[in-house]
């Protein structure tokens, strides 16, 4: 079946990612024009064929390129010679020599070291740009401006460039050239503010959560930047950061303040609209009850053998409930005491009700689910040897992920085989360049 837009004809050919392998270039073209052809397309993933250069590091970034490098695209990471990312120093543990933090989300990419104070070096930035599909960059906004690399300069070298720039707080306003981290924007858009306990104090969350988000979002901008070239053959370019990402996410609780005035406060595990929607102690751990509806109430009353809390006129409704999360907590606290945790999964298996106990990490990749689910990615490193790291977190029909995965790359690995192979530089001007300092080869392999 075809398609009818005729707008996608449009120069089509020009628009096939200019690094997708050969075999696979009809495929694309026949499938970006409407032609069913599923018994040949579940042999690439999504992405191969897109080059992507990223020019970040620490967290957001890496994730958001982590996850572009999953779903099949060529991720050329740009890093310093010798130090690289930030988080290669950042520990222990240390696996050998190498990081943990740093393995955690750097896998399928290509390292290549270049120092891009020097001219020669960032020339070869330049050159890469023009010719990929995908720029990634966190660094204070401006300051690859001043170096040649800003936007405007790359869309004139590659007018089809996504070039996405992370960054704390925005490429303009009054915060902007303020330096970003997870913490500090953490703590600005108001998540600090609503975790921790009750009465207790402000809790930085155990993973950096706004940096994560932004990741995510930065990634999902990309791909609807992608989608958008390959209609009209243009770029773009992203403003993705910290704070704009976080205060998205504060979703009902933003909204219970612009809609109601309400602000918010800390409540632990509990729910503030919810009762009971929280943690309980058990006498040997903790399981977590989320009670969402009136009916879910009734069956935790019948599994706990309360059953004369379903009479009770204060705890008819979920509303009446949270009027009295008192007494109430206080009678299903108690209650969770008596028993181990176990004995209570057991005993609400089969109730419809949702819950769970709260697992130490562990526990975590113990679970039958989580291995069920392939969330543990096992890479041989070519230093640190034999490790694992989480996987993706969603499944496609359509396709399968790279077993095993390239595993992280050392600093400058890659240096020599990029440049050769995406710039076609010829020995002698790789030699120059690596003798002038303005790019680095790792010899350790």
């Amino acid at each position: 079946m075809r398609t009818s837009t005729r707008g996608l004809n449009i120069a089509f050919y020009s628009l096939v990612p200019q690094c997708l392998p050969s075999q696979h270039r009809a495929v694309y073209i026949a499938a970006q024009r409407g032609y069913s052809c599923t018994h040949t397309a579940e042999a690439f993933r999504p992405l191969e064929g897109v080059r992507v250069l990223d020019l970040t590091r620490v967290l957001a970034g890496p994730f958001a390129t982590m996850i572009l490098g999953d779903l099949g695209a060529e991720v050329i990471k740009v890093e310093k010679p010798g130090a690289g990312d930030d988080t290669r120093a950042w520990g222990p543990p240390f696996v050998n020599t190498e990081s943990a933090y740093f393995l955690s989300v750097n896998r399928n990419k290509k390292s290549v070291a270049v120092d891009l104070k020097h001219s020669r070096g960032a020339q070869v930035v330049l050159e890469l740009a023009a010719v990929c599909d995908v720029l990634v960059e966190n660094y204070l906004p401006g300051k690859l401006h001043q170096m040649g690399l800003g936007y405007e300069h790359l869309k004139a070298a590659n007018p089809k460039l996504v070039y996405c720039s992370i960054s704390g707080f925005g490429q303009t306003g009054p915060q902007s050239k303020s330096p970003g981290y997870d913490s500090i924007a953490s703590a600005l858009s108001g998540m600090m503010h609503i975790t921790g306990p009750e009465d207790g104090e402000p809790v930085r969350p155990g993973v950096a959560m706004t940096d994560l988000a932004t990741g995510l979002y930065a990634h999902g901008a990309i791909m609807a930047a992608l989608l958008q070239r390959y209609r009209t053959g243009r770029g773009a370019h992203i403003d993705c950061n910290l704070l704009s990402s976080q205060v998205a996410c504060l979703s009902h609780i933003a909204s219970n303040y612009l809609n109601a005035g309400k602000e918010a406060q800390r409540w632990g595990t509990a729910h503030e609209s919810i009762v009971p929607y929280q943690g309980f102690k058990t006498k040997n751990g903790y399981i977590v009850v989320a009670a969402g509806n009136d009916k879910q109430f009734v069956k935790v009353c019948h599994v706990l053998r309360l059953t004369e809390l379903t009479e009770d006129s204060n705890y008819q409704t979920n509303k009446l409930r949270v009027k009295h999360r008192k007494p109430l907590l206080h009678i299903l606290s108690q209650r969770f005491l008596e028993m181990d945790t176990a004995d209570w999964l057991r005993e609400f298996e089969g109730s419809g009700v949702p819950v769970g106990p709260i697992n130490s990490i562990q526990e975590v990749f113990s679970s039958p689910q989580v291995k069920h689910n392939n969330l543990i990615q096992e890479m041989n490193h070519p230093t640190a040897g034999p490790i694992s790291v989480p996987g993706p977190a969603v499944r496609f029909s359509s396709f399968e992920y790279s077993s095993p995965p390239r595993p992280p790359p050392l600093v400058g690995q890659h240096t020599v085989q990029v440049l050769r192979e995406a710039l076609s530089y010829s020995d002698e001007v790789i030699g120059g360049l690596l003798e002038a300092g303005a790019v680095a080869q790792n010899e350790q392999l």
